[in-house]
């Protein structure tokens, strides 16, 4: 008879790319088979885990070549990708992606994406890895961001701006993709302005928003200034808040206790019902790495929300994902990451900065 395991995998980079290491465990029924983890040189982290995919499989393969493998990741792009919902166009990782489905039977093997918090034993083999030699890394990836910094290579670069305030930002009621749906006030019409011309000034080659209202009128804004057409895309959209959508945090605190204090203490639940930041920024990563590999080099203007900005700066910096709750994103600023499209490499510019009006 057929066996049935669970594979764990995540892999991580320290200076993405840098240093790095993958981890992986198997279990059966509850019971843990296998760890796995071990350094694979300079890469990234989309390398790192696909290498922690590889491995997990390789040994559940050796424990039962028939066996149904069920694996869990915190990486929504590798699971998309494995499941065959999203392409993988870098070449680097369809060649990982071939060798993980050559291993076992993928009739056998089915994909789960899981919070960060879930994959905690397959990040703690990783680091174990890394930190068997932790003296030696930490110079390295500094060197290798410093030299990037000043190569020839062009980075993408990506102006994520905050929409203009609408009626609830004065309040600060939460204001995700709920049917409220709030448009800009004037004050936010003339923030809106103000970004447009200076996003106008730095010349994108591209310009996305979010499709909400208060995204497609500050877009709108950008675009009059810019010339350029708005691309939609839902990959933008703010984090969901389910039943919370437009109230405050002191009426949440009062009729949602239990869930506003679990949101205060994890990042995989979901506020109201409806997406965790563990989600959102899951997506912000996925959403970064198609934009990188579609227009490699350019300059790219993502009109977005306040909670997935925060997102990209943990992303940005490759910090944990505590860091979104110390964050917050004025009004229409600018928020800018450069990445360059070799390796990933990734670099937060700058942070919030508020668009002067002309």
């Amino acid at each position: 008879m057929a066996r049935d395991f669970v594979v764990t995998a995540d892999g991580g980079s320290r200076g993405n790319p840098g240093p790095a290491a993958y981890g992986a465990t198997v279990s059966e029924n509850g019971v843990l088979l296998a760890e796995l983890y071990d350094v694979i040189g300079i890469t990234t982290n989309n390398v790192a885990e696909y290498s922690g995919l590889v491995a997990g499989l390789r040994k559940a393969h050796e424990l039962d070549p028939q066996a149904k493998i069920h694996v869990k990741m915190d990486s929504k792009l590798v699971v998309e990708q494995m499941s065959g919902r999203w392409q993988i166009k870098h070449p680097d990782m369809r060649e990982l992606a071939k060798e993980a489905r050559s291993i076992h039977p993928m009739e056998l093997i089915t994909f789960q994406w899981i919070p960060r918090e879930e994959n905690s034993h397959a990040d703690r083999l990783a680091n174990k890895a890394l930190d068997g030699d932790a003296g030696s890394v930490s110079k390295p990836v500094l060197n290798y961001l410093t030299a990037r910094l000043v190569s020839t290579e062009v980075p993408t670069t990506i102006w994520f701006v905050r929409h203009g305030e609408t009626t609830l930002t004065p309040s600060r009621r939460f204001s995700g993709v709920g049917p409220m749906d709030p448009p800009l006030t004037d004050t936010g019409i003339g923030q809106a302005q103000a970004v447009g011309r200076e996003i106008a000034a730095r010349k994108p080659d591209v310009l996305i928003a979010s499709p909400l209202m208060r995204t497609m009128m500050t877009a709108k804004e950008v675009s009059d200034a810019s010339g350029l057409e708005p691309v939609f895309d839902d990959i933008w959209v703010e984090c969901d808040f389910g039943i919370w959508e437009g109230l405050t945090p002191t009426e949440v605190q009062e009729k949602h206790p239990e869930d506003w204090n679990a949101w205060l203490t994890s990042l995989s639940h979901r506020p109201g019902g409806g997406e965790s930041y563990a989600e959102v920024y899951s997506r912000v990563e996925a959403g970064i790495t198609d934009l990188v590999e579609r227009f490699p080099g350019k300059k790219i203007c993502v009109v977005t929300h306040n909670i997935v900005i925060r997102a990209i700066a943990a992303y940005a910096t490759t910090a944990p994902l505590e860091v979104m709750y110390h964050v917050d994103i004025l009004p229409c600023s600018i928020t800018t990451v450069a990445v360059w499209p070799s390796d990933g490499l990734r670099a937060l510019k700058s942070l919030s900065e508020r668009a002067v009006a002309k």
